[in-house]
């Protein structure tokens, strides 16, 4: 099965990780420079993975210049390279840089845009708050026609009607296996099975029954297993119709 979204560059055995638990593909992110040479350099050793290339929202006020734009642009064209990001508005750790963020996100999906690749996209919020959701569905207007995966999906009501809305592929990561995630437990119940994902976001979120380890590409398999059984289906049908949509998103 396919873990369409990970960070395997910072797991420290990737080779062996990539034989766990039935894993036959992961897209390995690649949300800064450095991680996204990593990303391309692994995609490029094992058939099994694919890269993608950008700048996460917390780097942005740090690492968006000139020469970063220049070297994720030429990354981006390389063929192992399937997807733009992770990009878009964090305002958890980072409430007052919405004006660095907001730039690095719109210069993304122009790139994806250009590409005709999709746009991975991260969303957070402190609790109680919603700033970085409604920001990212304001920006998202202005791109109707960027393929966008919103990744590790929170479950925020807004963001899922206009992602149903434009057509979106929606992931979801291990911490919808925890108790305390009802709103993503019925976002997972309802998003189209054919713009449904799963994803480890390894080595964090890492899901029930190995929480409190560090996260493991093969862990999908727990998350597939977990949205199967809200869904009522067996995890071999998800699995089939999950690998078939990572498959088409990122044309694989």
């Amino acid at each position: 099965m396919i873990d369409s979204h990970c960070h395997l560059d910072s797991i420290a055995d990737p080779g062996e990780a990539l034989t766990e638990l039935g894993l036959t593909g992961v897209v390995c992110i690649g949300a800064s420079p450095e991680h996204a040479r990593n990303a391309v350099a692994l995609a490029e050793q094992y058939e099994q993975v694919w890269a993608t290339v950008g700048l996460h929202p917390t780097d942005a006020s740090e690492h968006d210049t000139p020469e970063a734009r220049a070297e994720l642009e030429r990354l981006a064209l390389q063929p192992r390279v399937v997807g733009v990001g992770e990009s878009g508005l964090d305002d958890y750790w980072a409430q007052d840089a919405r004006q660095a963020q907001q730039a690095a996100f719109e210069w993304q999906l122009s790139l994806a845009a250009r590409l005709g690749k999709p746009l991975v996209i991260h969303t957070r919020d402190r609790q109680g708050q919603e700033s970085a959701h409604l920001g990212v569905i304001e920006t998202l207007k202005r791109w109707p026609d960027v393929t966008v995966i919103l990744h590790c999906f929170s479950g925020h009501r807004g963001l899922l009607e206009a992602g149903l809305e434009r057509g979106d592929y929606f992931g979801f990561a291990g911490n919808v296996t925890y108790k305390t995630a009802a709103e993503i437990q019925a976002a997972a119940r309802e998003v189209p099975l054919d713009r449904l994902l799963v994803e480890t976001d390894a080595p964090f979120l890492t899901p029930v029954p190995r929480r409190g380890k560090p996260n493991r590409p093969g862990y999908v398999r727990h998350t597939l297993e977990f949205v199967a059984a809200l869904r009522g289906i067996s995890a071999a049908e998800l699995e089939q119709i999950t690998d078939e949509n990572a498959r088409r998103v990122y044309r694989l």
